[in-house]
């Protein structure tokens, strides 16, 4: 049996009624752009997030560059940003004008130092920008208290957090949170959409302004702007999953327990970690082994295909070469070392339990003879025992 890493075709065969009533909707109407559909997507997502108003636009890219020139981020003022996320992360701070000030996450990778973030401050700084990466909450709290003490904003990347959930919160219930529908995340369009949700009606209204040319009326133009419209079909499409998030997430979550109950033990593997604050979304399952790219090429070679989040860190690309928060190796240590060791295991609410199956088998047998995985921090601190306590709280879970 081959395992896909994500079959997104089986969103489709099991919603196929209500998804092409949705669509078929859409065509009947004549309206494709800011019309009905996206307007009840928005009231629906934002009721959803325990949130007051969200922005539909064109990408989770757009939501968070978006997010920032609605705060009024741009050229001079810096955002920091975690060293370790996907590109388009640092991608939106620069496309406002701002720069991206990277710091490495916590020893174990959950969140950003809020140590390292509160020394990376500068008076340039305007916003901190956590990202829940993998679907796992940052950990919120101690940002905003650093973002509060120096008055700093705070734009949340949840583009992989669809559904979890932070002490209970919701992730989306934050004051300014950006999210991506890209068709493999938990909530995914068939296309590019994505949307900004906040409790401030002015900040989501000055969204609204700037993702339609700075226009609330059709050849009058208020500010430059863009276009990074959630288009009718999007919206439509949208709406026809959000009601099945839930329990697609809880599937996710078997298959994580699956995976994690198997694999914990594997002295060649470290299983993700879920803090005992935390309600994952489980939008990626990421192990990590010191001899990745052999596991991967056994793993392939047995049919389970795997993907790498993310091998190159942004302060490394050649995309930043040139710039203030390029880095050369070394620089940040942790970020480099999830980049090295990072190996993402088939995972999707449509996996079903014999597919699990195949893949637990496959891992075991790919990671027999490979060198044992070490069990500490790229800072050298352990992952397990008192550290685990002290980083995470009385039950919290070191193997997920």
């Amino acid at each position: 049996m081959n395992v896909p890493f994500l079959d997104l075709s089986a969103a489709y065969r099991e919603l196929r009624a209500d998804l092409d009533a949705a669509v078929r909707r859409v065509a009947a109407s004549g309206r494709y752009l800011l019309g009905a559909e996206l307007e009840a997507f928005e009231a629906e997502f934002a009721a959803y997030c325990g949130n007051d108003h969200c922005a539909g636009v064109g990408s989770g890219s757009a939501a968070l560059e978006l997010a920032l020139r609605a705060l009024g981020i741009g050229p001079g003022d810096e955002v920091v940003v975690p060293a370790h996320t996907y590109i388009a992360t640092w991608l939106a701070v620069s496309a406002v004008g701002a720069r991206p000030v990277p710091v490495d996450p916590t020893p174990d990778g959950l969140s950003l130092d809020p140590a390292l973030v509160e020394a990376a401050l500068t008076p340039r700084t305007r916003a901190v920008l956590p990202v829940h990466l993998y679907g796992h909450p940052a950990d919120l709290d101690p940002l905003l208290a650093i973002a509060e003490r120096h008055a700093l904003a705070v734009v949340e990347d949840a583009a992989q957090a669809h559904g979890a959930r932070y002490r209970s919160r919701r992730i989306g219930s934050g004051h300014v949170v950006a999210f991506s529908f890209y068709p493999g995340k938990n909530l995914g369009a068939m296309g590019d959409a994505g949307a900004v949700v906040t409790r401030d009606a002015a900040l989501a209204d000055r969204v609204r302004l700037l993702r339609n040319y700075g226009s609330r009326e059709k050849y009058r133009h208020e500010v430059r702007a863009t276009n990074s419209r959630l288009d009718e079909l999007q919206a439509a499409v949208l709406r026809a999953k959000l009601p099945h998030l839930d329990a697609w997430n809880a599937r996710r979550a078997r298959t994580a327990e699956c995976y994690t109950r198997a694999l914990g033990g594997l002295p060649q593997l470290a299983v993700p970690a879920t803090a005992a604050w935390a309600d994952p979304a489980w939008h990626l399952y990421v192990i990590r082994c010191a001899e990745r790219d052999e596991l991967r090429r056994r793993l392939e070679r047995a049919g389970v295909e795997t993907l790498m989040h993310y091998p190159v860190p942004p302060h490394r690309s050649p995309a930043y070469a040139d710039d203030p928060a390029g880095a050369p190796p070394g620089t940040h240590p942790r970020s480099e070392h999830l980049a090295a060791a990072g190996l993402s295991l088939p995972l999707g609410p449509h996996l079903g339990g014999d597919e699990a199956g195949v893949v637990v088998e496959a891992v075991t047998t790919a990671a027999a003879g490979l060198r044992a995985y070490d069990r500490r921090s790229p800072a050298g601190t352990p992952r397990t025992g008192k550290h685990w306590t002290e980083a995470f709280g009385k039950g919290s879970r070191p193997n997920g």
